[in-house]
């Protein structure tokens, strides 16, 4: 009862075949790998953004004041 019998390890393996089929883990990784560069992709445009904004100048404006005179 400590071990598992050769059946038990015949099915396992058969449900893991089942699962993971020829070609299932490369279409995974696959999947994986064009969402960490369309990630990668959105955080440096975020960044580009960001920068076209930090560099378009500002306009200031200024108000002249002139102090009252004291009477």
């Amino acid at each position: 009862m400590g071990s598992f019998s050769i059946w038990h390890w015949i099915i396992v393996l058969a449900i893991v075949l089942l699962l993971f089929g020829r070609g299932k883990i490369p279409e995974l990784m696959g999947d994986v790998a064009k969402g960490i560069k369309s990630f990668k992709k959105g955080m440096s445009d975020e960044d580009e953004n960001q920068t076209a904004s930090n560099a378009q100048p500002t306009t200031t404006k200024t108000v002249d004041h002139k102090a009252d005179e004291v009477k």
